[in-house]
C-alpha cells in the first residue's frame, strides 16, 4: 500500500524524525490558509507540492517555490486540478487532488537514504547515496559505487556503529554525526514497527544551519500487514488507484493492469509470470497479472471475468490452471458458469494441467461454449496471440 509525501511525513514525525512544517490541502482556499499561516511563522519561502502516487513531481510542473502569499496561491491554482504526467505515470498522467503546502528549506546538501528488503539475504538493508535528489535507479545503474550499504540483522536491528558508518560514508560534518544517527535509528524503528517494505527520504538534506532534514518521503507497506495498522491502512486513497485494481481488492484477487491486449487468469504468482513471459515469446502482449489464488470459488472467477472485462483493450482471454488446491473441474465449471452469467462474446483460450484435468476439459467441451484448448502452455499461448490479432 501507497501513501502521500505528507502522510508519510506524518508517520515520520512519530518517530522524531525532522521534516519541515507543512499543511494538507484540498481546495484553493485551504491552500491559502496554509500559506498564511507558514509565512506568518517567518518563513522566506513556501513550497507548494502536488500530492499523487508518482515521482517525478518536480520536473512535470508539480512543485513550485513561492515567495509571497500570492505567489502561492498562484501555484495552487495551478496545480491542484492539473493532470500531472511524470515518468511514473505513463502519458495519461494523473489529477493533482491534494497538496502539501509546506516551509521552505534552506538546502545546503542533498543526499539520499533508504530502506528496503533485500530478498537475496531476506535482510532488510540500509542504503546511502551522496547523490540525493536524483532517481536512485539512476544512480544503481550508471555509478553503483555511490551507494552505500549496511545489512541489518533482523535479531538485534539497525546498531549505532551502522549509521555512523553510513553518516561518515556521506561526508557530513562530524558535528551531525550525532544527529544523522539518530536520524537514521528513527528511520529503522519506523521502518519496522509500522511494516514498511519500503521507505525512501530522497532528498536527505543538510541545511545551512547544520541542520538535517527528510525534504521528501515514500514509504509503502506490507498489505498483508495492515491488519495491525487500522490507522494506517484508513490512510489508502483510492482514488491514486486504478479502479480495476481496487475493483479486485475486494474480491480477494491479485490484479496489476498493463498494457497489452491478452487478459489472463492464472492460479499461482510463478505461473503467472511464466504465462506473461510466453505470451511475450508468442508475439502478443499480456493485459494484466491476475492471480485467482489456489482457494478460488466461483464467485471469485466471476469476478475475475468481470474485471478482465472492464478493460477495453482485452482482445482474448487466456486461463492457464494448473490444479492443485484448485481441482481443474471445479475451476472449469466456475468457467462455464461465469463465461454464460457475464455473456463474454470474446475468446477463451485455456492451458489445463493438474488434479482432475480431464473432468475439466470434458465440462468446458460439453458446455456449448467455443472454448480453444491448448495442450501445452506454448500452444495456448500462440492460439491466444492470434486471437487477440483478430485470428482463428
Amino acid at each position: 500500500m501507497k501513501i502521500h509525501e505528507y502522510q508519510a511525513k506524518d508517520v515520520l514525525r512519530r518517530y522524531g524524525v525532522p521534516v519541515p512544517d507543512g499543511e494538507m490541502a484540498t481546495t484553493l482556499e485551504e491552500a491559502d490558509t496554509a500559506a498564511k499561516a507558514l509565512f506568518g511563522k517567518g518563513n522566506v519561502a513556501v513550497v507548494v507540492k502536488a500530492q499523487i502516487h508518482a515521482g517525478g513531481r518536480g520536473k512535470g510542473g508539480g512543485v513550485k517555490v513561492t515567495k509571497s502569499i500570492e505567489a502561492a496561491n498562484d501555484a495552487a491554482k495551478a496545480i491542484l486540478g492539473m493532470q500531472l504526467v511524470t515518468h511514473q505515470t505513463g502519458p495519461a498522467g494523473q489529477k493533482v487532488q491534494r497538496l502539501l503546502i509546506e516551509a521552505g528549506s534552506a538546502i545546503e546538501r542533498e543526499l539520499y537514504l533508504g530502506l528496503v528488503l533485500d530478498r537475496a539475504t531476506s535482510k532488510v538493508v540500509f542504503m546511502a547515496s551522496q547523490s540525493g535528489g536524483m532517481e536512485i535507479e539512476q544512480v544503481a545503474h550508471e555509478t553503483p559505487e555511490l551507494i552505500y550499504k549496511e545489512t541489518i540483522e533482523p535479531a538485534v536491528g539497525l546498531q549505532p556503529y551502522q549509521a555512523r558508518q553510513l553518516a561518515f560514508k556521506l561526508g557530513l560534518d562530524a558535528k551531525q554525526i550525532n544527529s544523522a544517527v539518530a536520524f537514521m535509528m528513527g528511520l529503522y524503528k519506523a521502518y519496522v514497527e509500522s511494516d514498511a517494505t519500503l521507505m525512501e527520504i530522497n532528498p536527505f538534506i543538510t541545511t545551512k544551519d547544520g541542520g538535517l532534514m527528510a525534504l521528501d518521503c515514500k514509504i509503502n507497506f506490507d498489505d498483508n500487514a495492515m491488519f495491525r495498522h487500522k490507522d494506517l491502512k484508513e490512510l489508502r486513497d483510492l482514488a491514486e488507484e486504478d479502479p480495476l485494481e481496487v475493483e479486485a481488492s475486494k474480491s480477494n484477487l491479485n490484479y496489476i493492469k498493463l498494457d497489452g491486449s491478452i487478459a489472463c487468469m492464472v492460479n499461482g504468482a510463478g505461473l503467472a509470470m511464466a504465462t506473461m513471459d510466453i505470451i511475450e515469446y508468442a508475439g502478443g502482449k499480456a493485459a494484466n497479472f491476475l492471480d485467482v489464488g489456489g482457494g478460488a470459488n466461483q464467485e471469485q472467477i466471476e469476478s475475475a471475468f468481470a474485471i478482465l472485462l472492464s478493460d477495453p483493450n482485452v482482445k482474448a482471454i487466456f486461463i492457464n490452471i494448473f490444479g492443485g488446491i484448485l481441482r481443474v473441474d471445479v475451476l472449469a465449471t466456475a468457467v462455464v458458469a461465469a463465461a454464460k452469467k457475464l455473456n463474454v462474446k470474446l475468446p477463451i483460450i485455456l492451458r489445463l494441467e493438474g488434479t482432475n484435468v480431464e473432468e475439466g476439459r470434458k465440462i468446458l467441451k460439453e458446455s456449448g461454449l467455443k472454448f480453444e484448448v491448448g495442450a501445452t502452455m506454448k500452444e495456448a499461448a500462440d492460439l491466444a496471440v492470434a486471437a487477440a490479432k483478430g485470428g482463428k
